[in-house]
């Protein structure tokens, strides 16, 4: 029997131990981190507590037993019942979760020493590691690109008080009516395009955060859960193999054909947990692709049209890309103004 469970363990995992076998893994991350992916969420103990036995009402006003009827005997006792299956239960949820984290620390550390074996998808754990590696660069792009933001809307505002204040000297200089017009005149149109820009960049930078902070943080979310199946599959398998090369005495045998049972129910929660990372990762490549390769051929566009004085291809890349401006007399303050 043990070398029937070992020959079907052995057809899913890729081991890796102290041996230096192949497919061997050395992990970076401290050990407290590790356990952290360990402790879970204990058992829910906030549900009705054990209702004790005894007289209920208040102390002045207890019902002598002789005065009870039958009927009232009959629900306290269903009472009593309800309560204790409650009690049952509570405990049998702190019994598994110990039970569980145990054998999930035990094999953490087995892992950590070098005595223990983990199963392990190298090229899923391969672009798991580039997902990481992306979201860095992507949280740097947004970093970068905000500030890119705050540093140019400071700059449109001071084109907008440099050409009011042009156009306040035309009035009071005539002597210097025409320098300060027309120099009036290029700060509106220079603070009229960066707005435009800005609106450009800020779109932008919604549509990276969006990618950064929902769609890769719900995938890495499921990786998380992935990794912590893992863990217990590994625990599972783990402590199955060890009862294997136990005695076959029939106590033992219980032991064994029990922990088949959960070794095979963590199994298939790792299996369905690694196949829900492995589609995601798939879509999650392909939406970048495709709302990188748009947001950059925005950026591009805008920053050059910019940059260059064509206010008619600025105008042309917001109007291809969607992007909206507040509408000339709006009574609410623009985006530009809420910053």
């Amino acid at each position: 029997m043990a070398d029937n469970i070992m020959s079907k363990a052995a057809t899913m995992e890729i081991p890796i131990n102290s041996n230096g076998d192949t497919g061997t893994l050395t992990e970076d991350d401290s050990l407290e981190q590790d356990l952290q992916q360990v402790m879970v969420s204990g058992p829910n103990l906030n549900e009705t507590s054990i209702v004790s036995g005894g007289y209920g009402g208040p102390a002045g006003g207890i019902i002598p037993t002789s005065s009870i009827k039958g009927p009232l005997n009959h629900n306290t006792n269903s009472t009593e019942e309800v309560s204790r299956g409650v009690a049952v239960e509570k405990l049998d949820t702190v019994k598994k979760w110990g039970i569980n984290t145990y054998k999930c620390t035990k094999q953490l550390f087995s892992e950590k020493f070098g005595r223990g074996s983990r199963t392990v998808d190298l090229e899923l754990e391969a672009q798991i590691d580039v997902l990481r590696d992306t979201k860095i660069k992507y949280e740097n792009i947004l970093r970068l690109a905000t500030a890119l933001i705050t540093h140019f809307q400071s700059m449109v505002q001071t084109q907008q008080a440099l050409g009011d204040t042009f156009t306040d000297l035309s009035q009071k200089s005539p002597e210097l009516q025409d320098e300060f017009g027309y120099n009036a005149e290029t700060q509106k149109l220079l603070c009229k395009n960066g707005e435009a820009l800005l609106g450009a960049i800020n779109f932008f930078v919604s549509s990276i955060n969006t990618l950064v902070n929902k769609t890769m943080e719900d995938t890495l979310m499921t990786i998380r859960q992935y990794e912590n199946a893992r863990l217990e599959f590994d625990a599972y398998r783990s402590d199955l193999e060890e009862l294997s090369l136990g005695p076959r005495d029939a106590a033992a045998v219980v032991r064994i054909e029990m922990a088949q049972q959960e070794y095979q129910i963590y199994r298939e929660k790792y299996e369905r947990l690694r196949s829900d990372v492995s589609i995601k990762l798939k879509f999650l490549e392909e939406n970048k692709v495709k709302v990188m390769h748009k947001q950059l051929l925005l950026f591009h566009n805008a920053i050059s049209a910019y940059f260059a004085g064509n206010q008619q291809q600025l105008e042309q890349t917001l109007i291809q890309f969607n992007v909206k401006l507040k509408p000339p007399g709006s009574d609410k303050p623009s985006w530009l103004e809420e910053q």
